[in-house]
């Protein structure tokens, strides 16, 4: 008989996992995720990209307001799951991580216990990291602290943004699901349990929810702090930066991708260099900052020539 999965998650980072399971042939009798929701300046109601994957592969789909509600709970227990999978879900109560026999694994997108968290993708990227990876690791009470099963590295080559790196690690993460329901289901045939490693507590580091004062750009650090924020945060949720053209009003620029270039020529941190026609760059502790992609509040995302064929910098215009 074979193994009965329940599957969880809500972006797109996690139907990749899903559809390797799908295409592998493995018995995925429900997949759970979020209710749908308003979104965009239409607040029209969107679907999550799991929801639109089980439509489209005609999976069971469950999407409670409560993960603790009673009619929730029955249904999972009706499903008779031996296994759960978790990608990029919510944190789950103890009684439904502990409800399949053979329990209730997380594909994490770190090499934990480094960047336990909600974003280990950005912080990676922030903090200058060289390298990442995915984790798949048996659910326990604490978050992002169970034993772990599998680990796969990944090379962080620089100028990656955190989007270029999610898209990487998620394939990568979808193969390491793949191995990992493989390594389950041959202890689920023996009945032994699958080998685990212990998370070490000396080598945590964390990865917390980023807020909008996270985003807002400080022309004060070095030039590789910045760059690296920039692209940490590219494309979501971005970096940002108050602008003064000239004049007294502000605006708000975000910023999407950088490169930097260390100077010793020390000018006003955020002050301006640039030609008005090809590039762009701002002055900060060590050197200058290129910004190469951007964004006017209330205007599309632009390269910077783009960017600056409608839009004069002058003189003594300066970002604060």
């Amino acid at each position: 008989m074979s193994m009965r999965i329940i599957f969880m998650g809500t972006p797109e980072f996690a139907v990749e996992s899903l559809n390797t399971l799908i295409k592998n042939n493995y018995n995925v009798v429900g997949v759970v995720t979020v209710p749908d929701k308003p979104a965009g300046r239409g607040q029209q109601i969107q679907q999550s990209a799991i929801k639109k994957y089980a439509l489209e592969n005609n999976l069971k789909l469950l999407q409670p307001e409560k993960l603790k509600d009673e009619n929730f709970i029955a249904e999972l227990e009706e499903l008779k799951a031996d296994l759960q999978f978790v990608v990029a879900f919510r944190m789950l109560p103890e009684v439904v991580w502990n409800m399949p026999k053979m329990g209730t694994y997380n594909l994490h997108a770190s090499l934990l216990p480094k960047y336990r968290g909600a974003a280990p993708i950005n912080w990676a990227i922030i903090n200058g990291e060289k390298e990442s990876g995915v984790t798949t690791f048996k659910l326990k009470h604490e978050i992002d602290t169970g034993n772990i099963l599998f680990q796969q590295k990944v090379n962080i080559e620089n100028g990656t943004t955190a989007g270029e790196l999610h898209d990487k690690l998620m394939i990568t993460g979808a193969d390491l699901i793949l191995k990992t329901a493989k390594e389950i289901n041959k202890s689920f045939e023996s009945g032994n349990e699958p080998d685990f490693l212990l998370q070490k507590e000396e080598e945590v580091c964390h990865a917390p929810k980023i807020f909008k004062e996270d985003c807002l750009i400080d022309w004060s650090k070095t030039a590789i702090e910045i760059n690296n924020r920039i692209k940490g945060l590219s494309p979501y949720p971005t970096a940002y930066a108050h602008f003064r053209n000239g004049d007294g009003n502000l605006q708000t620029l975000k910023i999407f991708n950088s490169k930097y270039e260390l100077d010793n020529v020390f000018q006003p941190n955020g002050s301006l260099l640039t030609d008005n026609k090809n590039f762009l760059k701002v002055y900060c502790e060590d050197g200058l900052i290129e910004i190469t992609e951007i964004q006017l509040q209330g205007k599309k995302k632009m390269l910077v020539p783009e960017f600056l064929r409608g839009f004069t910098i002058k003189d003594d215009a300066q970002f604060i």
